[in-house]
């Protein structure tokens, strides 16, 4: 979404569980997950049997992307830093 312009933000795994979880509780946030499965599949099939097999609180992210009003989505990032 490079027309949108997006900040990258750093977070530990608990980090990102967390945040995650409170974009999904909101309607008028998206979420779009970006699991670890991605970076160690080569084979789409693969990809998708593994992140099926996975239940959503033992989902490994490598990040989330959330896409929402200005407001909720910063009180849900917090204070997370600036990617370096």
């Amino acid at each position: 979404m490079p027309w949108a312009g997006c900040s990258v933000l750093v977070a530990d795994s608990a980090a990102l569980r967390t945040v995650r979880a409170k974009a999904a509780a909101r309607p008028d946030v998206f979420v779009a997950d970006v699991p670890a499965a991605a970076q160690s599949t080569r084979v789409y099939g693969d990809f998708l049997a593994t992140v099926g097999r996975a239940r959503t609180e033992e989902m490994e992210y490598c990040a989330v992307s959330i896409v929402g009003p200005r407001n909720p989505v910063d009180r849900i990032v917090g204070r997370l830093p600036l990617m370096p």
